[in-house]
């Protein structure tokens, strides 16, 4: 996460926003549950508190990374930025290992590491 952060914050503030997009894209496709909610805020380091966080509680799981994407506070942006991994992260796991352990052709499976 801190390679990511680190990466992220590289990007400027007009940047960001399509990194989160895109993001919210890979949640969506990964099918994040509702149960992948509390892990992935805690995998975060997010507080309850936290706007991501509260936003990614309050509604339907496949609207809500698209709430957090559109956060126009800078402040925000970073938080929403760890939450959104983490929730693709945790969607991931369990999808590799429920239904694509065998072989798929899921393309986030196997995202490139970004050098820089």
């Amino acid at each position: 996460m801190s390679q990511g952060i680190e990466w992220f914050d590289t990007h400027s503030r007009r940047s960001r926003p399509p990194i989160l997009l895109l993001l919210r894209h890979h949640c969506v496709q990964a099918r994040a549950l509702i149960e992948d909610r509390p892990e992935s805020i805690r995998r975060a380091g997010l507080r309850p508190t936290h706007t991501p966080a509260v936003l990614i509680t309050c509604g339907p799981i496949d609207q809500q990374p698209g709430k957090i994407a559109g956060l126009t506070p800078v402040d925000e942006r970073c938080k929403a930025f760890r939450l959104l991994v983490e929730v693709f992260a945790v969607a991931d796991e369990w999808r590799r290992e429920r239904f694509c352990s065998g072989g798929c052709g899921h393309g986030w499976h196997d995202l490139p590491v970004a050098d820089g």
